[in-house]
């Protein structure tokens, strides 16, 4: 049962957590069975929760059911309502939670009773829960909505002949769509340009015309993600990411941290974009970003910082000779990687940070102890010995990798974008190491190929060597 739903769940909880959902399984209200509570107990008693072998369903059985044969049935009968309670209890959680949630619910329990002078009150309380918080995000606007609403059906179930603020509830009703539509088409976006999918952007045009004529980008929500979405359609205009670095640094204490990490992700995907169409400013921008968002702890969830986000920023920061801040980041962050990937994730850093000062010695002896299941960190690792290998003139053990790399890519599901990425490296190192030196036409050609060549990493370094062949 170790590898349960049910076990799953319960080692995501705290300590405050698992105790307060006893207090709820003691509740008659909540659960009026003796072997639910037994099974809770047993599994939280002492370690038994974290042991394989105090999780064996037979085990359990006889825990709960002393003096009676095994049932199967029964168990999984006891586990469903241990679960189904379990489910019920975390989604009171959830929703207590979030204040302005509860007076909502309460607001329409009054109004449906028609009890006006508690709704009235409730509604002022709401109010004030808006006005006091300091995030005006897109969940901000769609409770504002939310609450225009709700007064909505209050005086319209009155029947009386007074305002219904009508125009109020429409108005907020488009400022949360809008901001709703503009994020999610940016999410869309961000996952089109790695994944080569095409999504119908629906309304959009519409939208952006909307809120262009009604002049709406003073409202923080808005303004960001539109600057997003018109920089990641417009790539080569670069107004709208200037416009986007200026929105996150005035408004970013308006969002929530989920959203804030949001969007420093969508810049940087923009800046990536760029990158791997060849232009090199965008590497200072990404990295700056990334530093930002580290320092501010914008990119650190829970306490961890995701391993792809902390070789992107080793990935950045190398080329841009940062070497004392990456190494402080190294030091200072490696515990917020999750503990299954820091020893890789840490070789490769340091292996990319010798590297990138022409270390290549060292830089080879810790890939060489470096083998990861992230296929992108595998791949990196193998463009830094491409370059290693060619440089150090160890032809041999360089066309064995390019060799080794090609079926690599041919077995294993990577995403198309990066397929064609390492596609383009692999085929032109071989045409590199196999050009005639002393043929001019030959040179041109290669170096006319190589550049008009996108997707390609490292397309800098191939026309470097390429320009000192025979020279």
């Amino acid at each position: 049962m170790e590898n349960s739903q049910l076990v799953i769940l319960l080692k995501s909880m705290d300590a405050r957590e698992l105790r307060a959902f006893r207090k709820w399984l003691l509740s008659p209200f909540h659960n009026q069975r003796e072997d639910v509570i037994d099974l809770f107990d047993y599994i939280m008693y002492r370690e038994n929760l974290h042991r394989e072998d105090q999780l064996e369903k037979e085990k359990i059985f006889k825990k709960i059911f002393p003096d009676t044969v095994y049932d199967d049935a029964r168990l999984r009968q006891t586990v469903h309502f241990l679960m189904k309670a379990l489910e019920g209890f975390l989604t009171y959680q959830e929703f207590s939670d979030d204040e302005a949630a509860v007076n909502r619910a309460l607001a329409a329990v009054y109004r449906r009773r028609q009890q006006e002078k508690s709704f009235l009150k409730t509604i002022r309380n709401l109010e004030k829960i808006q006005e006091a918080s300091v995030h005006r995000g897109e969940e901000h606007l769609r409770n504002e909505f939310l609450l225009h609403w709700e007064r909505y059906k209050f005086y319209e179930g009155k029947k009386r002949s007074t305002d219904l603020h009508l125009q109020e509830v429409s108005d907020n009703m488009d400022i949360a769509y809008i901001a709703s539509r503009l994020r999610q088409s940016c999410l869309m976006l961000a996952h089109q340009k790695v994944y080569k999918m095409d999504y119908d952007m629906g309304m959009m045009d519409a939208t952006l015309q909307y809120l262009e004529t009604k002049n709406l980008l003073h409202i923080p929500a808005i303004a960001i993600f539109y600057h997003g979405y018109k920089a990641f359609t417009n790539e080569q205009e670069e107004s709208h990411f200037r416009l986007l670095k200026q929105a996150i640094s005035a408004h970013s204490t308006f969002f929530p941290p989920a959203e804030v990490r949001e969007i420093y992700l969508m810049a940087i995907n923009y800046c990536i974009s760029r990158m791997n169409t060849g232009q090199k400013s965008f590497v200072k921008e990404a990295f700056e970003l990334y530093r930002l968002g580290v320092e501010n702890e914008v990119l650190i969830e829970n306490g961890l910082i995701s391993r792809f986000t902390f070789r992107n920023i080793i990935n950045t920061g190398t080329p841009l000779k940062e070497f004392d801040w990456l190494n402080h980041f190294v030091e200072k962050y490696q515990g917020c990687l999750e503990e299954k990937h820091r020893h890789n994730l840490v070789t490769f850093s340091l292996a990319k940070i010798h590297f990138e000062k022409r270390e290549y010695r060292p830089a080879m002896q810790l890939l060489a102890q470096f083998e990861d299941d992230d296929m992108l960190t595998n791949l990196y690792g193998k463009a830094m010995l491409i370059q290693m290998y060619y440089e150090e003139d160890e032809y041999d053990a360089l066309e064995s990798l390019l060799e080794s790399m090609r079926a690599y890519l041919k077995r294993k599901q990577v995403i198309s974008y990066h397929k064609d990425l390492y596609s383009n490296l692999i085929k032109y190192t071989r045409k590199l190491v196999k050009i005639n030196p002393y043929n001019q036409q030959q040179k041109e050609q290669l170096a006319d190929e190589i550049k008009n060549a996108n997707p390609l990493p490292i397309k800098n370094w191939l026309l470097l060597r390429l320009a000192e062949i025979s020279q």
